[in-house]
């Protein structure tokens, strides 16, 4: 990449950087990031991963909730729901390596200022969201653009791409309280980078050895967040590895990059659960007074009573109220892109495969495994870290077939006032984002109507115009 290319990636993290400070909230939205944080605090004050002494878990009767700003929600006086019971203790229900990792953080914020969860909440909820998601977005984000240039698209188009990534799509809300989605976003995103670059070095005849180590490294650690998508990402990045290198030396620094990550999260597991598989897929768990889960809804098994209900809800999980592909309509391209890069002969195809595997593996698995779309949330959270593959093969598409960039920035732009009305909304919104099928409704009738404009203009440039007759004689 040239100087002045470079420059323009440091503008793009600061701006991303700005973004992520403006967004990060100083409370707990809901359940699902009161669970996190209520481990962290666990982890670092009372030296546990039980989290029963959590300013986060259900206050006992007679005692006054810890104080909080006065715009957060009722969280602290009745306590987050999303725990298991296991021997006499409640646990987070949530991955624990994330919260390894976040309460090293906490504890660091903890010796500079000397405050603790307890007695700040809403500086140790802004300073954790903004280290566990918002630093992830700024990954993220620098990363496409990284991306965007090492696949030769142009300047003008990798800022677009970049752009609509951060901007457009539901990335922006995800960025305002701590999550797991969005972190996973911040490592799917330089893996794919360090993938296409390991590939371009293979071609080259230059050395991969670090960027075997790197992409094995971020597998595994994705592996440890999403127990849903992450390992569908680690076997898809391995077997790109195999077939990439075709060398036991990098295939096995990539394993053995990955297997501390492994270990780490199958042994904290089942410390507390005694099990290897999620803790939270145990229905035993979940018999405690006043839970909202039961096996009828639990994430982790057959949730459909047969094929055509399982076939409707996976339409659901992409095109409904909560669609995935709505609430990013950028993603629309993904249609042409699937239809057409196929007929190229693409240098990229196995990253392509990969893109396609792991988009295509996480939506069946979610669709197979599910039933209730992801709970309160702003559209589906578990898709989040698919907009880093999706926008991979959206790049590639911008590159082989320049003509559809009008129709990626008609389609961003919409997903920019979708974005808005999220990010205003929050994360874990409880309804329909306002105005959401008229603003779906104009944007497939404005996408439509461009095409229909393009293919017009395209045939009277091909139709010359007929030429004059001569005079009679």
């Amino acid at each position: 990449m040239d100087r002045h290319g470079r420059w323009i990636g440091c503008i793009v993290i600061l701006v991303a950087a700005i973004v992520a400070a403006l967004s990060a909230r100083p409370y707990a939205g809901g359940w699902n990031d009161g669970s996190r944080l209520a481990t962290v605090e666990s982890l670092v004050d009372y030296h546990t991963l039980a989290i029963d002494r959590s300013i986060f878990v259900q206050v006992p009767t007679g005692l006054t909730p810890a104080p909080y700003p006065a715009d957060q929600s009722d969280l602290l006086q009745y306590g987050t729901g999303d725990k298991l019971f296991i021997d006499g203790h409640f646990y987070s229900d949530k991955s624990p390596v994330p919260a390894l990792l976040m309460a090293s953080a906490y504890e660091g914020w903890q010796r500079i200022t000397g405050w603790t969860a307890r007695e700040r909440p809403d500086r140790f909820c802004w300073v954790m969201t903004l280290l566990s998601s918002g630093l992830p977005y700024i990954v993220a984000v620098g990363s496409i653009y990284h991306l965007g240039r090492a696949l030769r698209l142009s300047l003008t188009t990798s800022l677009f791409l970049t752009a609509s990534f951060a901007l457009a799509t539901v990335a922006l809300p995800y960025v305002q309280h701590v999550n797991n989605h969005i972190l996973l976003l911040g490592v799917a995103a330089p893996l794919f980078l360090a993938l296409t670059k390991l590939a371009r070095n293979i071609t080259g005849g230059k050395p991969v050895t670090w960027l075997a180590v790197l992409s094995g490294a971020l597998a595994g650690l994705a592996y440890t967040i999403d127990l849903g998508t992450g390992p569908i990402l680690l076997a898809g990045s391995l077997a790109l590895i195999v077939f990439r290198c075709r060398r036991v030396v990098p295939v096995s620094l990539f394993l053995l990059s990955a297997l501390p990550w492994l270990v780490l999260h199958h042994a904290v597991n089942y410390a507390v659960g005694g099990t290897f598989k999620p803790a939270n897929a145990v229905p035993e768990y979940f018999l405690w007074p006043g839970c909202s889960f039961n096996p009828n809804n639990l994430t982790g098994g057959w949730q459909h009573p047969n094929i055509g209900h399982f076939l409707w809800y996976a339409f659901e999980l992409l095109g409904s109220k909560k669609g995935f592909l709505n609430h990013n309509p950028s993603l629309f391209l993904l249609l042409p892109a699937l239809i057409l890069l196929p007929r190229r002969r693409l240098a990229e195809r196995p990253e392509l495969l990969l893109a396609i595997a792991w988009n295509a593996g996480t939506w069946l698995a979610y669709a197979a495994t599910s039933n209730n779309a992801s709970g309160l949330c702003c559209s589906v959270r578990w898709f989040v870290p698919l907009l880093v593959s999706s926008y991979y093969v959206l790049a590639l598409l911008l590159r082989e077939y320049p003509r559809y960039r009008a129709d990626f920035l008609l389609l961003s732009g919409w997903g920019l006032v979708l974005a808005a009305i999220m990010a205003w909304h929050g994360t874990w919104m409880k309804h329909m984002i306002p105005f959401y099928w008229p603003i779906v409704a104009a944007t497939l009738l404005s996408w439509a109507g461009l095409r229909v404009w393009r293919r017009r203009a395209e045939v009277q440039v091909r139709v010359p115009e007929p030429a004059p007759m001569a005079d009679a004689a």
